[in-house]
């Protein structure tokens, strides 16, 4: 499931469908993911932001699908803390295994569904060009 996009800044001069990180401030800080699918933006806000170690999960609350000009879009509350292309691996109904290819390095989750939300876990199994650096959230 691998498009081609147009040339942008960093990694954002994609291989692949994109996807941006915002960093909310209001209601309550959080962080959404959100991933060009079908032409929308599926969107999972993330209370705690991204899970920072191998092994770890983090809730994944799923929100309503966004337009795609949400890709650039900041406000005073809602700026971008990461953008890119993201890689799907593997496919089922309760589990999406993906690559996110940021502005600075490359990290592979998995999005779980249970029977209430999702998790994000972040895979022990991380692509050879991940650099040292905090993660956001």
């Amino acid at each position: 499931m691998t498009t081609t996009r147009g040339s942008g800044e960093g990694a954002a001069a994609a291989r692949g469908p994109a996807f941006v990180l915002h960093d909310h401030r209001l209601p309550s800080h959080h962080f959404d993911l959100r991933i060009e699918e079908d032409g929308v933006l599926r969107s999972w806000a993330l209370p705690k932001g991204l899970p920072r170690d191998p092994g770890e999960n983090r809730l994944a609350v799923e929100v309503a699908d966004h337009d795609l000009d949400h890709l650039t879009y900041e406000d005073t509350d809602k700026t971008i803390a990461d953008t890119g292309w993201w890689e799907e691996h593997d496919r089922n109904d309760t589990r999406l295994l993906l690559t996110l290819h940021g502005r600075r390095d490359s990290r592979r989750y998995a999005l779980i569904r249970t029977s209430r939300d999702w998790l994000l876990h972040k895979t022990k199994d991380q692509p050879a060009s991940e650099v040292s650096r905090p993660d956001p959230g």
